[in-house]
C-alpha cells in the first residue's frame, strides 16, 4: 500500500472520527442535501457545520456544487470503498493467519496426546 493511500485513509479515518461528520456522511448516503438540510438535526451553528462539511470534503468525502443559490452537497463512495476492500483484504489475511495457527496448534495437540514409538514399547 502506498503512502498516499495511507495519507487518504487517514484523512477519511479522522474526518469519520466525529459522530456529527458521521451523521452527515449517513445523511448524504440517502442523497444530496443543502447545508440548511444537513444543519436541522443538529443543535449545532451553521458556520461549525460548515467547518464538519470542509472536513468531509477535504477528505474526499463529499463533493459540493452550485445549484443557482443552492450549495447541496454530495456524498463521493468512492474512499468509502477503498476502506471497505482494505478491511475486506485484512480481514482475509488474517483469517487465513488464524487458520494456519489453528492447524499447528491441532497437529501440536495430536504429537502431544499421541504416545511416542519408545512409550508404546
Amino acid at each position: 500500500m502506498s503512502t498516499g493511500t495511507l495519507d487518504r485513509f487517514d484523512a477519511v479515518f479522522a474526518a469519520l472520527s466525529d459522530p456529527t461528520r458521521r451523521a452527515i456522511v449517513q445523511r448524504l448516503a440517502d442523497g444530496e442535501a443543502t447545508v440548511l438540510e444537513l444543519a436541522e438535526p443538529f443543535p449545532i451553528s451553521l458556520p461549525a457545520i460548515s467547518r464538519h462539511l470542509k472536513i468531509l470534503e477535504q477528505a474526499g468525502l463529499i463533493s459540493r456544487r452550485r445549484d443557482g443559490q443552492r450549495r447541496p452537497c454530495r456524498l463521493q463512495p468512492e474512499p468509502l470503498l477503498e476502506i471497505a476492500a482494505w478491511a475486506e483484504h485484512t480481514r482475509a489475511a488474517w483469517e487465513q493467519r488464524l487458520d494456519r495457527l489453528e492447524a499447528h496448534l491441532q497437529r501440536s495437540s495430536e504429537r502431544t496426546t499421541t504416545p511416542s514409538r519408545s512409550e508404546q514399547r
